[in-house]
């Protein structure tokens, strides 16, 4: 009975100090300090929006004959880059010479033509001057009998033949001028024609495509070269409409090509399209190159990172650290007199990597935790990471 005694005593002693250690550390654990990390002020921060497209080209042309020929001469290929005026390529022109040869000699024959009514002219007018004298003296003679009526009426009829001789040489000089005109009219088109053979870059320019090869009959228009203009290459970006309300013209970008995803290359918006796609709910957005790079792929997948707004300095807290985000209001734990407090909080830009910058709801002195961790409580006694008790 004693043993039995002895071993129940014991074991209430056991039992009585568990309980007792269980207390303290539960009394331990609520009045000693948790230690927490806070948000430290940053400075120079930039908000940027994020966006993904491809690089393009602003202008870009297909480009071909205005007439329908033999393609016998191609002097560009893919990724040259030609200047203005360059010949890129020519058809078969023979037939265009000899229409061109033939209208030069017509222009030549109506020059000859007009040379020769205007001798014409100087004659009627020589012959119409010497009649008319004649008809003055005929007339003043058969005044005093010396000549007869019929000698007269002869002189006045040869003076109005030879006037009509001079009206009849005008007019053909006249013709001869309009043909002239013609002729000329008709060798300035058969050779413009005949320069519609020859195809020569419209701009300074890049070839992105040899649509033709030679030997190609072409029709009218039919395309041989794609061009570019290199220096109007972009990245046109596409950028979700709930992010796109701060973005202007001229903000700062950075973009990084999928083939160089170790750098980063400064540009700036250059267009913002009015039309937002319907169906993916997106805004495009034109960004340019400060520099455009030497070597680049039209079509290459691109990353962007359009700087709106820059902060002097901002109080930024990670999303995992608000309770009940929702309409730029949060709830936040803080320490504040070395004790926990949960404020409820404003909240302004977010961050591409999920922090909120807080505008107000922290008391002057107060600092935002940054890591939820269990044990927090209000009123919990807190101890800053950096020892900073506050």
């Amino acid at each position: 009975m004693e043993i039995r005694a002895v071993k129940r005593l014991v074991g209430y002693g056991v039992a009585a100090v568990a309980v007792l250690g269980l207390a303290f550390a539960g009394w331990a654990s609520f009045l000693r300090p948790v230690t927490v990390k806070v948000a430290q002020p940053a400075r120079d921060v930039a908000v940027q929006v994020f966006g993904l497209g491809t690089v393009e080209a602003r202008v870009s042309s297909k480009i071909g004959f205005k007439v329908a020929g033999v393609l016998i001469d191609l002097r560009a290929d893919v990724g040259d880059r030609v200047d203005k005026g360059a010949v890129l390529a020519r058809l078969d022109d023979r037939e265009q010479q000899a229409r061109v040869a033939r209208t030069k000699a017509a222009t030549q024959q109506t020059e000859a033509t007009l040379q020769r009514a205007l001798a014409g002219l100087e004659k009627a007018k020589a012959n119409y001057v010497n009649a008319k004298n004649i008809n003055e003296r005929r007339q003043k003679l058969v005044q005093t009998s010396t000549t007869s009526v019929e000698a007269a009426e002869t002189a006045k009829t040869a003076e109005e033949a030879a006037l009509a001789d001079v009206n009849l040489a005008t007019g053909d000089v006249a013709v001869a001028r309009a043909s002239i005109g013609d002729a000329k009219a008709q060798l300035q088109q058969e050779s413009a024609t005949l320069d519609f053979h020859t195809l020569t870059a419209p701009f300074d320019a890049m070839v992105t495509a040899r649509l033709k090869e030679l030997g190609s009959a072409l029709g009218i228009g039919e395309a041989v070269f794609t061009l570019i203009d290199p220096k109007t290459v972009w990245v046109l970006t596409y950028i979700d409409e709930s992010k796109a309300g701060e973005i202007a013209v001229g903000q700062p970008a950075e973009i990084v090509l999928r083939s160089q995803p170790s750098r980063r290359i400064a540009g700036k918006v250059a267009r913002i399209e009015p039309e937002s796609d319907r169906v993916n709910e997106e805004r495009r957005v034109a960004v340019a190159f400060d520099a455009i790079p030497e070597n680049f792929n039209l079509g290459e997948q691109a990353e962007v990172y359009i700087t709106t707004v820059r902060l002097p300095q901002a109080s930024l807290v990670p999303e995992a650290a608000i309770i009940g985000l929702g309409k730029n209001r949060g709830t936040v734990w803080t320490v504040e007199d070395g004790a926990l407090q949960q404020r409820v909080v404003t909240l302004s830009h977010r961050l591409l990597d999920g922090r909120f910058e807080i505008t107000g709801g922290v008391p002057v002195g107060g600092a935002v935790v940054t890591e939820l961790r269990s044990g927090m409580r209000v009123g919990r006694s807190a101890t800053i990471t950096d020892g900073r008790a506050k």
